[in-house]
């Protein structure tokens, strides 16, 4: 496992991190707790450190099986929460008083007394920029010993782009794959690593269709929210992966493993956080994703991007992807 700054923090996370939201057991289909702990254990002992997750997922049960998890040996992983998006569609509170409650909740259920990284989740930006005590507590929050470094879980690109000049951010997440390059087409990915910010990808395998294993008619269970899109923007991302057939193929990798090197090949990308709820997921994960693509591959990433649609109906992939609300259902 290669290992990289978070950032400004210097906190050293592994390249490939655990997103932690399927096994919440809320908008990803039912978890089995006892294979959720088998994968945590699982990514551990492959290398895995960084671990990333909040309070809003399965209403703090993610939390609470990586607190069981690690148990004991806590000063061995990064552990990275987020807090204010108190529903997954809509409704926030990023206020002080909000934050010293949050974080008392959630380093309860993470049975420990500091987290690694703390997130804002989704805010609107217009929230934050009228808000400036929210900085203020988690500063203090940073003083006290209880979080280590400040980061945000931005809605959009665009968004993560204004928050880099907001406050000094140790990381910022958002969506990047093949599938969406926003973060690359709108200069964020170059802003943070000028500023020195880590970037955390959320959404590398585009919700799993750059596995190649969904189809547009794959059945999701009921409480999935990937049931709830369009046909159309599931064709789409179905098909993503035979766009780089050619260049999986000619590298001897798995779809999933070129997504994954995809996304670390660019500078300022400290960890990618696929969603993993099993030990098989977690091994086709971590087999060959960490080989870097060459400049010249990356080009012709750029090139097939460029020739393709790639969200429902959509002629401006940066603009009106933003207000596609299969997207926007991602940064929850």
């Amino acid at each position: 496992m290669q290992y990289r700054s978070l950032g400004k923090s210097r906190i050293k996370v592994s390249v490939i991190g655990f997103g932690a939201w399927g096994i919440g057991g809320d908008l990803y289909g039912p978890a089995d707790d006892a294979e959720s702990l088998s994968a945590l254990n699982k990514a551990f002992d492959e290398g895995v450190n960084f671990f990333d997750t909040a309070d809003l997922y399965g209403d703090g049960h993610s939390e609470s099986l990586i607190g069981a998890a690690f148990a004991g040996r806590r000063d061995e992983v990064v552990v990275a929460t987020k807090f204010g998006s108190l529903a997954h569609f809509g409704n926030y509170d990023f206020s002080p008083a909000y934050i010293t409650s949050a974080v008392e909740d959630s380093l309860g259920r993470l049975r420990t007394d500091y987290i690694d990284l703390y997130q804002l989740h989704s805010p609107p930006l217009a929230v934050i920029e009228d808000s400036p005590g929210t900085f203020d507590a988690l500063s203090r929050l940073k003083e006290a010993g209880k979080i280590r470094a400040i980061g945000i879980s931005a809605r959009s690109p665009e968004d993560g782009l204004a928050a880099a000049g907001l406050f000094p951010f140790d990381a910022i997440q958002v969506n990047f794959n093949l599938a969406d390059q926003r973060a690359r087409e709108v200069g964020f990915l170059e802003e943070c690593a000028r500023r020195d910010i880590g970037v955390i990808v959320r959404t590398p395998l585009c919700f799993g269709f750059l596995t190649g294993t969904l189809q547009e008619t794959t059945a999701f269970d009921a409480d999935d929210h990937r049931r709830t899109w369009s046909a159309e923007q599931r064709r789409l991302w179905a098909e993503a992966p035979g766009r780089f057939e050619k260049m999986w193929a000619a590298r001897d990798q798995t779809p999933t493993q070129f997504a994954l090197s995809f996304c670390l090949s660019h500078a300022g990308v400290s960890t990618v956080i696929p969603g993993m709820m099993k030990v098989s997921e977690v091994e086709e994960n971590l087999q060959g994703a960490e080989a870097g693509l060459s400049d010249e591959e990356l080009q012709r990433i750029y090139d097939i991007y460029g020739e393709y649609v790639w969200f429902k109906g959509k002629s401006d992939r940066i603009r009106e992807a933003r207000a596609n609300e299969e997207v926007e259902m991602s940064n929850r």
